[in-house]
């Protein structure tokens, strides 16, 4: 854990612009091996694709929901929030420099996004197969 949060302060002391898709990178590698101390072995970005496209039945008016619902198939194209209609920034990490770049939005983001999608909690291995998806887009 110790050595975990040094990583955290280091890679925040050295984020700049210049090293935008480094840190990317870095921030999903920071999150693996802490889901990887959970007893997660790899992410699987197959698995993450399978998710991101798998239906979940929602609450009306939004009775069939799914990650792609607003973020679209094509994590290089923007989004549209369903409910708000709200302009969403591409999540792929090879054309938004910024996507995955703050751990605690990325936890805070995975929590609200996954109980609206699927009614409860993402478990950590669906976490860390969703990031291996969304990392290699």
């Amino acid at each position: 854990m110790k050595k975990l949060l040094a990583r955290m302060l280091i890679m925040s002391f050295f984020m700049t612009q210049s090293y935008s898709i480094i840190a990317d990178e870095n921030t999903i590698n920071i999150l693996m091996e802490s889901y990887q101390s959970q007893g997660i072995i790899s992410g699987n970005a197959q698995r993450g694709e399978q998710f991101w496209n798998k239906k979940f039945t929602g609450k009306a008016p939004f009775t069939e929901r799914s990650c792609n619902l607003c973020h679209t198939e094509n994590l290089t194209n923007k989004g549209k929030h369903a409910r708000t209609g709200k302009i969403l920034e591409p999540l792929a990490p090879s054309v938004n420099k910024n996507s995955f770049s703050n751990i605690k939005k990325i936890k805070k983001w995975f929590k609200r996004n996954c109980k609206w999608t699927t009614g409860t909690e993402c478990s950590t291995q669906t976490k860390a197969d969703i990031l291996a998806f969304i990392k290699q887009q």
